[in-house]
């Protein structure tokens, strides 16, 4: 089967509200590099789907309360169907650049914040991200000529809001499946009601992501993603380190879910539990241990928020 022609062509010209735009790359199915007229590189987003739209309202909304929010530069006005939209290029994204070269404990702590004062700013007004993952931090570096200190980033900004709701939102009240599954929380793995926890919940697992570099994802089942029991490996694994599930959870899930908690907890025999409370001091430092086990709690209701984050001691030698 042919694939669908492209909705974007190479060279053709863009008008948008503020410039003009070519189009020079395609880097994904919905998604393009551009040029303006004085030959700035811009990311071009366009497809028949009404998160391109969603995403343009949210960074109108919160792009000048932050930096650290992957900003709109314009929006395309004679493409009505599909909308596109001009965003900021930068010149990385977090997995590639932790891949390349592991985040040291100061680069670490120097993302996370930046992340979570984004973070803090869409909870304040109620909104959730959704989809926080390691390759949807976006990364500028220090010019080699000016890295003459151990800082490795200027822009540090989380980007894809494309799926950042509202908490009245019908998305979030009917408990729509989000995110990708080794970062999802796992209320909403479960299919229970989730809020602005679980982007916490995923932002613990990048924080752990980053420690440990090498691309490793510590929630990623042995399984292939296709495989009936990937997402039910993903709970066993926040069961192995994390676990157990607390009595809690009968406030926050039916009988029937309740149940499938039991039998994951059950599957697994007590010499696979890796409890992340024993890690050691060769493993992890013990800050960083303390800082992961304050965020991955799995009642969201025992998370603390973005903003008791930024206050908390972690944070202290940046």
């Amino acid at each position: 089967m042919a694939s669908p022609s492209p909705i974007l062509k190479l060279g053709q010209c863009l008008t948008g509200r503020l410039g003009t735009y070519t189009v020079t790359k395609q880097l994904g199915e919905f998604i393009w590099l551009g040029n303006t007229k004085v030959g700035e590189t811009v990311i071009i987003k366009t497809a028949r789907h009404f998160r391109i739209t969603n995403e343009k309202d949210i960074l109108r909304k919160f792009q000048s309360k932050t930096p650290h929010l992957r900003p709109l530069v314009d929006d395309i006005i004679e493409l009505q169907d599909p909308p596109a939209i001009v965003l900021k290029h930068l010149e990385d994204d977090l997995q590639t650049a932790s891949a390349a070269k592991k985040l040291n404990g100061k680069e670490i702590k120097y993302v996370s914040r930046r992340v979570l004062q984004a973070l803090n700013v869409l909870h304040e007004d109620g909104y959730v991200h959704t989809d926080i993952k390691i390759d949807n931090v976006l990364v500028n570096y220090v010019p080699s000529a000016q890295n003459c200190s151990e800082k490795r980033f200027t822009d540090v900004q989380l980007a894809d809001l494309e799926s950042t709701v509202h908490i009245t939102s019908r998305f979030c009240e009917d408990q729509d499946e989000i995110g990708t599954p080794i970062w999802r929380s796992p209320e909403a793995q479960l299919g229970l009601k989730w809020g602005p926890p679980t982007d916490i919940w995923s932002l613990g697992t990048l924080v752990i992501s980053m420690i440990w570099g090498d691309n490793f994802f510590i929630f990623k089942p042995k399984v292939p993603r296709s495989d009936d029991e990937y997402e039910l490996e993903t709970l066993a694994k926040h069961h192995i380190y994390f676990g157990p599930f607390p009595p809690s959870y009968a406030d926050l899930a039916d009988q029937e879910t309740l149940g499938v908690l039991s039998l994951i907890m059950n599957d697994v025999p007590p010499e696979k539990l890796k409890p992340f409370s024993l890690a050691s001091q060769r493993e992890i430092p013990k800050e960083d241990k303390e800082f992961i086990l304050k965020i991955m709690k799995l009642d969201p209701r025992d998370r603390p928020t973005a903003k008791e984050l930024l206050a908390d001691e972690w944070f202290n030698q940046v």
